[in-house]
This record gives C-alpha cells, sequence and structure tokens, in this order.
C-alpha cells in the first residue's frame, strides 16, 4: 500500500507529478494540511501536537490524532510510523525540505530508515525529489528535474557507477567529506545508479 504523508515547508504544486489514487493512505503532520489542500488532496488522518497548522479550530479530518508538544519524535516520524503500522510499504513524503534545516536534515534521515526497513520512499517539494539507496541500484526516469546528485551518507562509499548522464562515473569511491557527485544531467530517458557497498541520498533537482 501507498502512503501520502504532506508535511510542513514550501512546495511549488506545479512541479509536484506525485498524486494519490483513490486506495492510497493519505495522512497529513501537523501544517502539512496547507499543502495538501494546496494540492486538492484531503487527507484522511491529521496528526501532530499542532502547534504550526495555525490557530482555530482544527481541520475537519476523518480522524484527529493529537500527541504531545514534548515528545521524542517530530510530527513526520510519527506520521511515518502511523504509515507502516497501517501497513504502508510505499511511502512519498510531500513538502519537509525547507524551513528549519535541522527539520531537513531529520526528514532525509527518515528515507535511509525506511530504506532499511524494506519500504521504498521518496520526500519531494516539487523543486527537489530525494531518495536514498544502500549496496543496489536503481533507475531514475527522465522527468521534471533538471539535474541528479549523488550525497554520500556513509564515511565511504564504494563501487558507485552512472550510466545515463552528461558526467557517468564507473567503480567510482565517495567519500562524505568530499562530495563531488553534483549536478549531473541526464543524456536519455532514464540513468542507472548503482552502489556496491554503502548510501547515498539521489538528488534529483530542478532550475
Amino acid at each position: 500500500m501507498r502512503a501520502y504523508i504532506y508535511v510542513g515547508g514550501a512546495i511549488e504544486p506545479s512541479r509536484i507529478t506525485e498524486h494519490p489514487k483513490g486506495d492510497d493512505l493519505l495522512i497529513a503532520a501537523d501544517s502539512g494540511w496547507h499543502n495538501a489542500k494546496r494540492l486538492s488532496v484531503t487527507p484522511r488522518i491529521l496528526l501532530g501536537d499542532f502547534d504550526s497548522i495555525g490557530k482555530g479550530e482544527l481541520p475537519d479530518a476523518e480522524e484527529i490524532l493529537q500527541v504531545p508538544a514534548e515528545k521524542d519524535r517530530t510530527d513526520t516520524q510519527l506520521a511515518v510510523d502511523l504509515a507502516l503500522s497501517r501497513g504502508a510499504d510505499d511511502i512519498v513524503i510531500v513538502g519537509g525540505l525547507s524551513g528549519r534545516l535541522d527539520h531537513t536534515l531529520s526528514n532525509l534521515a527518515v528515507l535511509e530508515s525506511l530504506f532499511l526497513r524494506g519500504v521504498h520512499a521518496v520526500i519531494t517539494d516539487g523543486r527537489n525529489r530525494v531518495r536514498y539507496i544502500r549496496n543496489t541500484g536503481v533507475l531514475i526516469p527522465r522527468g521534471a528535474y533538471t539535474y541528479l546528485s549523488l550525497i554520500a551518507v556513509d564515511e565511504v562509499v564504494k563501487g558507485v557507477s552512472v550510466d545515463g548522464c552528461k558526467y557517468p562515473l564507473k567503480n567510482a569511491k565517495l567519500r562524505r567529506d568530499c562530495q563531488y557527485t553534483v549536478s549531473n544531467e541526464l543524456t536519455g530517458n532514464c540513468a542507472l545508479v548503482e552502489v556496491r557497498r554503502g548510501g547515498v541520498l539521489i538528488v534529483e533537482s530542478s532550475d
């Protein structure tokens, strides 16, 4: 089952290509409700401590789950946990890549956590789309994004190959303290990214 989790932060609605279908699970984390409504989506579940959704009555969601403001997990992490508990094995997080840097980094870490649990996940705000892979490969189809970057998450990432891009790689080594695989560009209909050992964030970005 696919779940869409709408979180706070700036989004570019016209550039977002991920849209839910009728049987997808729709969750808003706090002010993510507003981002969902900007995309003409009405989440079934609203979750959070509601410190950022705004004053006044809460929206008329089918299910409202309020959590304490003082807690050990962010609203986004709690929404991900909820999606997993409802059976999701494919998660799209919309928002969460702008605003406070600590929240952005936390959200990117969620991608690694989900991958290690066998869950396919991406996070997008319309200007960027990010996924995490480790010791595997993935095809990246040409879409609305101009640039393709790999960000090493581990101290050393080995056996990195990139085909179908302006700057190909073959069995390269990446280091976390020297991020040089930035702003590549697709030359065909898709790019193949492979990693033999280690983890990377794959970031697609528009102009």
